[in-house]
């Protein structure tokens, strides 16, 4: 009997949900969360598949109680209009048949996201927008853990069945690099010329999402397959941000060209109709050019290509985001920029298939007392694994 790649079956999700979160006998319920289209975010196909997986995945799993151990319920919420933007303070617990419209939800019917955290210690975010930096803040202040997976498709399953042992013992290698590195030197080769980045890492330390979450207290992205690191971003008296350079990212065929200064997108270098309309952004929202992470992607050794979702394409190579990092242990939350809609954390992944034009030259990390450890050269990983 053939394997379908494109639907998981109820005993892989039980194993899916086993093998990412660890279930411990006291912990009695799990949520899988989606958001809700309206007038001002439409419905899209991918949208609406995700909904219907999200329904399956209750169906399967509740099938499945007596092997899981857990109850499962599907919640759901008005979409928050951007992506990491805070979630609303209440949602409703879907008790089955056709989904609601997020018009039609009754709030004498809603119970508080608090109450939820207590009832529902694990936590699935099957949604457009993703949930990623809320959660990571709730889970500070609740015992909870949650996977977030925005944007995910049927294609991306196959990054659900790697061997994450193996994904997390390079995530962590990667991290202990991080960890120790005090800085980071970036050539990119355009095709108007060379740009150099160095991203100031002091006072901070790095990140693993290697596809397992056994304790509470955290929320990360699955799949997954990253190290990850917030540059430091000045806020220590008498010590700027020494995070600077010039960082390029390919639109369509047009090159935006960043001006970095103290860790923040100050100006655009290029000319084109993209970038008029990152000057215009960073000139209204500068918040947005905070540069809020380096990210080290590990899925393409294993296979995996890019498919134009965010979510898979930054676990696959090098990437580096733009706006908010405070969920990630930075500085830049939601009261830095205009309004709620506003929040953003945007990931640019410099892979061949996302950014041809953008060659990663060599990155280099800068270590205390030591010579610079060579991390990447022609986009490709130098470090032994």
């Amino acid at each position: 009997m053939s394997q379908n790649l494109d639907a998981l079956t109820g005993a892989e999700l039980v194993a899916l949900v086993r093998r990412v979160f660890q279930p411990q006998p006291e912990e009695k319920a799990l949520a899988i969360l989606v958001d809700l289209p309206d007038a001002k975010v439409l419905d899209d196909s991918n949208w609406a598949a995700r909904r219907d997986m999200a329904q399956a995945w209750v169906a399967e799993l509740s099938a499945r109680r007596e092997d899981l151990g857990m109850d499962t319920h599907l919640v759901v919420y008005p979409n928050v209009h951007t992506n990491n933007g805070d979630l609303p303070e209440r949602a409703w617990l879907h008790t089955g048949g056709p989904l609601p419209e997020a018009a039609s939800l009754d709030p004498s019917t809603s119970v508080p996201l608090a109450e939820l955290y207590a009832t529902h210690p694990i936590l699935i975010a099957l949604t457009k927008f993703s949930a990623t930096a809320p959660l990571k803040m709730a889970a500070k202040k609740h015992p909870i853990r949650a996977a977030t997976m925005p944007g995910f498709r049927a294609d991306m399953i196959p990054a659900l069945r790697l061997d994450y042992t193996e994904v997390n013992r390079r995530v962590e290698l990667l991290k202990g690099l991080l960890d120790r590195a005090e800085g980071a030197d970036f050539r990119f080769d355009t095709p108007a010329g060379p740009c150099d980045l160095h991203l100031d890492l002091r006072h901070r330390q790095g990140h693993a999402s290697g596809g397992l979450l056994p304790r509470p207290g955290v929320a990360g992205n699955l799949p997954s397959g990253e190290a990850y690191i917030v540059p430091y971003e000045g806020e220590r008296e008498g010590d700027p941000s020494r995070t600077a350079g010039v960082m390029p990212v390919q639109f369509g065929p047009e090159i935006v060209r960043y001006r970095i200064e103290g860790n923040q997108a100050r100006e655009v270098l290029s000319q084109g109709p993209k970038s008029e309309e990152e000057a215009a952004l960073l000139r209204k929202e500068p918040a947005y050019g905070n540069l809020a992470e380096l990210g080290l992607g590990v899925l393409a050794a294993f296979g995996i290509k890019p498919i134009g979702e965010i979510l898979l394409d930054e676990k696959l190579g090098l990437h580096l985001a733009f706006g908010r990092s405070d969920h990630f242990g930075g500085q830049v939350g939601p009261a830095q920029f205009s309004g709620p809609e506003a929040v953003i954390h945007i990931d640019r992944v410099y892979v061949p298939e996302t950014q041809p034009e953008v060659k990663v030259v060599a990155v280099d990390l800068q270590m205390p007392g030591a010579a610079a450890v060579p991390l990447m050269r022609n986009g490709e990983y130098s470090v032994g694994f």
